[in-house]
């Protein structure tokens, strides 16, 4: 499937980069996972490793101090790591057994980092605990509250997915490209990648449906991209992939349906680079440096995906 990703979608024309203590954030991230217990088997610390979390921050924030690129990389451990969880013991098919399970970790949003009188429930919510803590620390409460709102979103996401799985249900596109985004965590990932780079735009920018536009087409790119790369071995699984959804609705076969999903990533990329040169024209700092970020994650999905051995 990566032959075919490689010649069948666009490369997003922005810059290839990556921060230049790589290899010093993965080894963080790999002793994080182990502290908190989140790949507690030889198996699911391989798993874990296959993912490279390190890497894709280190793409999507190359030039921020290494300790905000350690906090997303973090983040993007647990959520592989929470992934892999959910598809070890089938949990992630059950909606029944997945709901006791995401009712820690939403406590855990709800405090907001806070640790007065708190001791987190299992070492899933105990090393989101210390994410939200670390954030927290930071003290931009517009940037924790945005992630936490974003993690909610995913969390209840999750449920969707694992109902649809249950049921055997495959989405209709519109619904599923709403949800996807939500799945996918990108938008927690964008809140602390805006962190990172000083890049919280004010809130009247924020809710510019131009701004809105770009963030959530990022959001859907990051995704479609993600979903070209894996579909070899997510068509094995569900119908929780774009190419999926559009093969389900249109009853295409499958090679018309993954050409398809490529040609709207490609479309997609196109409409972002118009858009996104309008909306530099009279932005301020902080919003260049938002969409400085969003390009920074198109380019380091892309990127990440064409080495990333998870989907192999």
């Amino acid at each position: 499937m990566r032959t075919f990703a490689a010649t069948a979608l666009t490369p997003p024309p922005y810059d290839a980069v990556v921060h230049p203590a790589v290899d010093e954030i993965a080894a963080h991230s790999a002793d994080w996972a182990e502290a908190f217990g989140l790949a507690p088997t030889p198996d699911a610390r391989e798993r874990l490793s296959r993912a490279n979390a390190a890497e894709l921050a280190a793409r999507a924030c190359p030039d921020v101090p290494e300790p905000a690129v350690r906090l997303l990389a973090d983040l993007m451990t647990w959520l592989f790591a929470f992934d892999d969880r959910c598809d070890e013991d089938a949990m992630g098919t059950d909606p029944g057994r997945l709901a006791p399970a995401l009712a820690p970790l939403l406590e855990v949003v709800d405090r907001f980092g806070t640790v007065a009188h708190y001791q987190p429930a299992g070492p899933t919510a105990a090393a989101l605990h210390d994410l939200c803590r670390r954030i927290r620390a930071l003290d931009k409460p517009g940037g924790l509250l945005r992630f936490s709102a974003a993690f909610r979103e995913y969390l209840f996401a999750l449920l969707w997915e694992a109902t649809n799985r249950q049921l055997h249900r495959v989405p209709r596109f519109a619904e599923y490209v709403q949800m996807r985004r939500h799945t996918g965590a990108v938008l927690p990932s964008f809140a602390l990648t805006d962190l990172a780079a000083d890049g919280l735009a004010t809130t009247t920018d924020r809710v510019d449906p131009r701004v809105v536009r770009l963030d959530l087409l990022a959001a859907d790119l990051v995704c479609w991209c993600n979903d070209v790369f894996s579909y070899g071995k997510e068509r094995l699984r569900d119908g929780h992939n774009l190419a999926s959804v559009i093969a389900h609705e249109l009853n295409w076969p499958e090679r018309a349906a993954l050409t398809e999903a490529a040609a709207r990533y490609n479309a997609g990329i196109a409409a972002y680079r118009a858009l996104e040169a309008e909306v530099l024209e009279d932005a301020d700092g902080r919003l260049s440096r938002m969409l400085m970020s969003r390009r920074r994650w198109l380019r380091g999905t892309y990127d990440w995906s064409m080495g990333a051995r998870r989907y192999s």
